[in-house]
């Protein structure tokens, strides 16, 4: 497999634009979420009214991708992420201002589409910019900005709302939106050549997708890369009530244990970049979901067993961690096999990730806040589900590993 990397004075430049254009939704969803109970009183609404921001804001991410990664196949990367960057800020202040909760969510819908925008491109452009295990290597350092988003996000939030109130962390995302924009026209140009686009015709979209769908390594990996992304929901919608209300840490000492797992993850995709070349991803992804569902099972068997934080918090970490090879893998192996729809591909990658990930928090407070039990069982099952859909949906080989010098 031939490899193609971008020079190295620009690695640096895309992995700090392309991680915070992927670093979008984690960031829309978790910073606001400590509001909630009091954007009730604030916009004179109910909760239930409330929690439409935050559906509103997922379905609009999953539907934002399907369109507009093709868009991206036909006019080039630029175009659709600018016009996206542009719909995100605008939205965000528009949020900030919102008199009511049916405004608010109305300007949410506008906000994930921008959002939409900036992840599913970012990932399209990975697959422009790079191929083979140079690919995975990127991957694995955009975790570096992007990978602890969903767990610092929350922590972040909270500590935004010490100064100010929930229109100010609408604020910052809006700050955050032009930030990206800026760098975007000035520093990031369009890695797809005019030669290389499609027609933007609605039966090849449909084709394409259809295509997608049809190969079961592509949907293997995706599903994979999903399921994996849900267990990190589960563990971020429960973590505090069980680490907090069931093992009585303190917040201060629960953000920590939050903070060390962030790193964790981190850690181990840098390991994985190092790694890549000397094995293969797909070596490298077996060993991440299996080492998932080990440590799965060691969460299920503490919670059970009342072992107490001695046996869970080290099973947790090492799961968590684990997804910082698990995504970088199945995201490089999925996008190798589709040049052409480096856009279609990553929209349904995004998509699996976001609706697979909506249903984690449902799943674990069907069993209440009272014990650990039912978030450890619901991330050990996502990362079974995982290592089964790869083991039985992709095809064996995968990427040949480069020869190391020395």
């Amino acid at each position: 497999m031939s490899v193609r990397a971008a020079p190295k004075t620009s690695t640096a430049r895309y992995v700090l634009i392309l991680g915070g254009l992927s670093a979008f939704a984690p960031l829309s969803i978790d910073m606001y979420l400590p509001a909630l109970p009091t954007m009730a009183g604030s916009l004179r609404s109910d909760d239930a009214t409330l929690q439409l921001t935050l559906t509103t804001f997922v379905i609009g991410l999953a539907v934002g991708q399907l369109v507009i990664g093709p868009l991206s196949d036909t006019f080039g990367r630029r175009r659709p992420l600018i016009a996206g960057l542009v719909l995100f800020t605008v939205a965000s202040v528009l949020c900030a201002l919102s008199p009511s909760a049916e405004l608010l969510v109305a300007a949410r819908g506008l906000q994930s589409l921008g959002a939409a925008a900036g992840i599913v491109i970012a990932r399209a452009m990975v697959r422009d910019l790079f191929s083979g295990t140079a690919m995975t290597k990127f991957f694995s350092m955009l975790m570096l900005v992007s990978g602890v988003a969903p767990v610092l996000a929350p922590i972040a939030g909270g500590q935004l709302l010490r100064i100010t109130s929930w229109r100010g962390v609408f604020v910052v995302l809006g700050v955050i939106g032009a930030l990206l924009l800026i760098m975007t026209v000035l520093a990031l140009p369009d890695p797809l050549p005019a030669a290389n686009r499609r027609p933007a015709r609605f039966g090849s979209i449909l084709r394409g997708y259809g295509d997608l769908l049809a190969d079961r390594s592509f949907v293997g990996y995706a599903l994979a890369s999903g399921l994996m992304f849900a267990g990190l929901f589960a563990y971020i919608s429960a973590s505090s009530f069980v680490l907090q209300g069931v093992y009585g840490l303190s917040p201060q000492q629960y953000s920590l244990v939050f903070g060390a797992n962030g790193v964790g993850m981190v850690l181990a995709s840098q390991l994985n970049a190092r790694l890549v070349g000397r094995l293969t991803e797909r070596t490298l992804l077996t060993a991440g979901l299996l080492t998932a569902v080990a440590a799965g099972l060691g969460l299920v068997l503490t919670s059970t067993l009342h072992l107490g934080l001695a046996g869970l918090l080290p099973a947790l970490m090492i799961l968590v961690s684990s997804i910082g090879v698990v995504m970088p893998n199945a995201s490089s192996l999925g996008l190798t096999g589709h040049p052409e729809t480096a856009g279609s591909a990553s929209a349904l990658l995004g998509v699996l990730q976001f609706v697979i990930g909506a249903a984690a928090t449902p799943l674990v407070s069907l069993g209440g806040t009272n014990s650990a039990v039912p978030m450890t069982v619901v991330m050990a099952g996502f990362s079974l589900a995982a290592l089964a859909a790869f083991g039985t949906l992709t095809r064996r080989g995968g990427l040949r590993p480069l020869p190391v010098a020395g």
